[in-house]
């Protein structure tokens, strides 16, 4: 079954050191580093569509418009939610949150593109 709007995934991770800014050299202070966040959301968005592609097809990351709106402490817990907003051909939009245990710590969008796994590895090794 092909992937349709509406379908959505949330995944769950607690804050340790290797999350933080600093130990992913993206700023000097101990708390879940945007890029972590990043991959948070983009790990939902993943699973969200998993279940639904064809043998053979993936999707791969081609935009991320993210706001990191407030910091999470080590230790400290976040979920990231994505729901597929809109198809436009082989190009998945989702809109993605991400919460602690305050509230909402992170929103935007992230756009993957549905390929065939075979030949976007082929197209990549050259």
């Amino acid at each position: 079954m092909a992937p349709q709007p509406g379908l959505a995934a949330t995944v769950t991770l607690t804050v340790t050191e290797a999350d933080t800014a600093r130990a992913l050299h993206s700023g000097d202070v101990p708390v879940l580093g945007t890029p972590r966040v990043i991959a948070l959301a983009e790990e939902a968005t993943c699973r969200a569509v998993e279940r639904h592609l064809g043998d053979g097809e993936t999707t791969v990351g081609s935009e991320v418009q993210l706001t990191h709106l407030a910091p999470t402490r080590v230790g400290g817990t976040v979920s990231a939610d994505a729901v597929l907003d809109s198809i436009d051909g082989r190009r998945l939009c989702f809109k993605v949150t991400v919460n602690d245990t305050s509230g909402l710590i992170a929103a935007g969008y992230v756009t993957r593109v549905l390929v065939d796994r075979a030949r976007f590895i082929e197209k990549a090794e050259g």
